[in-house]
């Protein structure tokens, strides 16, 4: 990106594009995700239920590439992506190229993007908006970017309990990159522009992980790897969503 592109990002930011960049620089398998991942399994139940074949579909801050890839392959969308990564992207664009599969991803600023607004049947993101002091701007535009009855779907990881307290000892570094301030369903649900946004419902939602705290820093990583795939294991068990063990919030809404 250029000085000027990134000149454009919302100052509320949390996290720089050489964060980013950084996170992007390892390389992926060239593959679709998992879904011996409980966390897959529970993303693809939930867009389902908004994604039809054809649907014009746009995933903010979309880096590496996995999901998206997943709904242009299982659910026949025609899939675009922003991000500001150059790194990221590319990793992407290599994915959709190894996958055979078709898409639009642009590394670009989601508020300066040279996508037309009000063209998308649904726009969606994984893990984003937190990142935001002020998340209002950035959640605007997801319904901006909305045809009229288009849906936002918008998740983020759920910090604001039991989660956020083990990470909150454990990684505090990494925990101060994320907002908890707009971490429970009447908080999220807040942030949806209602001059454009209607049926909004927040949730918790996903079943139990130790993936959203850094285990890591208390045991050795052989460990907590073994942990994590050990939790994982059980949360293919559990029938229903526990609330205070949900490890995302989701938000739902659709474009006036």
């Amino acid at each position: 990106m250029t000085d000027k592109d990134q000149s454009t990002v919302d100052p509320t930011a949390m996290t720089s594009v050489s964060h980013w960049d950084a996170a992007y620089g390892a390389p992926i398998r060239m593959r679709l995700p998992s879904a011996l991942l409980v966390s897959t399994v529970d993303f693809r139940r939930e867009i389902r239920e908004h994604v039809k074949p054809g649907d014009k579909v746009l995933e903010i801050g979309f880096a590496p590439g996995k999901q998206l890839a997943w709904i242009a392959s299982a659910l026949k969308a025609q899939v675009s992506g922003i991000d500001y990564s150059e790194p990221g992207v590319k990793l992407s664009q290599q994915l959709f190229s190894a996958l055979k599969l078709p898409g639009d991803l642009r590394c670009e600023d989601v508020f300066a993007t040279t996508f037309p607004m009000g063209t998308f049947d649904v726009v969606y993101s994984l893990g984003v908006i937190e990142h935001f002091e002020d998340p209002r701007a950035i959640v605007r535009r997801h319904f901006e970017l909305l045809r009229p009855g288009g849906t936002a779907y918008i998740t983020i990881p759920n910090y604001g309990g039991v989660y956020g307290r083990l990470q909150g000892r454990l990684n505090p570094e990494n925990l101060h990159l994320h907002n908890t301030n707009i971490m429970s369903p009447e908080r999220l649900a807040a942030l949806m522009p209602t001059d454009i946004a209607e049926s909004v419902e927040a949730r918790p939602a996903g079943r139990v992980t130790s993936g959203l705290v850094s285990f890591e820093r208390a045991i050795p990583s052989v460990m907590a790897k073994a942990m994590f795939w050990g939790v994982n294991a059980v949360a293919h068990l559990q029938p229903f969503v526990v609330t205070a063990l949900a490890p995302r919030l989701v938000c739902v809404g659709r474009r006036r």
